[in-house]
């Protein structure tokens, strides 16, 4: 028997079972929610995070925080001039949120086309590390374009209030919720979903990129048809690696 197992943000993981006597099945567990764990990064070159992101801010000493941080209006995340994305794009209604922003559907005024449109306020964004981890997700998604199975970035935005990155839009829902919803795959449609993701995995490290954040929810469906593409989303915990790198770290 051959077992993947995903650990989620949510109170239940999930566990996936090869038979071969058997079709293949998700199982979901209820589990007591996990407490957030310290941990140190111990890399021998030049490697720039390292922490989870949660619980970070109380730890930190007050000279590390930048001193342009909390003034919206003159702190520049994204280091260029960019365009009005109110002049481009329409925003609506809210279709996910996390930590540090909140994620909405948009349309272009031109085309009428609709996308996603993360919006990060710069107030959440106290310390510099949490600057430039913004800095490094566009980076890497831009590093990343051209693959069918992660989510393609269409431009990025700022200005004196919000950080905006407009994102190809994934209407077919998250892979957790499918999972649960079927309640079980045969060993080929496992087999398939399970070959995309180990695909995105070796994208990413062909490329030097560790995703660090890998579960159902950060892998959208295109559609909510049943043969939908399936995309790698969120890499807001991403990171550049070289070889002869050496990384020890719990996320």
């Amino acid at each position: 028997m051959i077992s993947f197992y995903f650990v989620t943000s949510r109170t239940a993981d999930v566990d996936l079972h090869i038979d071969n006597k058997t079709n293949l099945e998700w199982e979901t567990k209820t589990l007591v929610p996990r407490k957030p764990v310290s941990s140190k990064h111990l890399p021998v070159g030049g490697a720039r995070k390292a922490r989870p992101r949660q619980n970070t801010k109380k730890s930190r000493k007050r000279s590390e925080i930048p001193p342009e941080a909390g003034c919206a209006g003159l702190l520049t995340i994204l280091q260029t001039k960019t365009g009005n994305i109110k002049e481009l794009y329409t925003l609506g209604r809210e279709l996910g949120h996390g930590q540090f922003g909140t994620t909405y559907l948009c349309v272009e005024k031109s085309t009428g086309k609709e996308y996603a449109c993360k919006t990060i306020p710069k107030r959440r964004l106290v310390l510099q590390e949490e600057i430039e981890d913004v800095r490094s997700e566009i980076q890497i998604m831009h590093h990343m374009a051209g693959h069918p199975n992660v989510i393609s970035i269409v431009g990025a935005y700022e200005d004196a209030v919000s950080v905006y990155v407009v994102m190809e839009l994934c209407a077919g829902g998250e892979l957790f919720d499918r999972i649960i919803e079927r309640g079980h795959y045969t060993e080929k449609k496992a087999a398939d979903l399970s070959r995309v993701i180990v695909g995105v995995v070796e994208a990413c490290h062909s490329l030097g990129v560790m995703h660090r954040d890998l579960k159902p929810e950060n892998f959208l469906f295109v559609n909510e048809e049943e043969d939908s593409p399936l995309k790698s989303i969120d890499f807001g915990l991403s990171q550049f690696f070289k070889p002869g790198l050496f990384f020890l770290v719990w996320i």
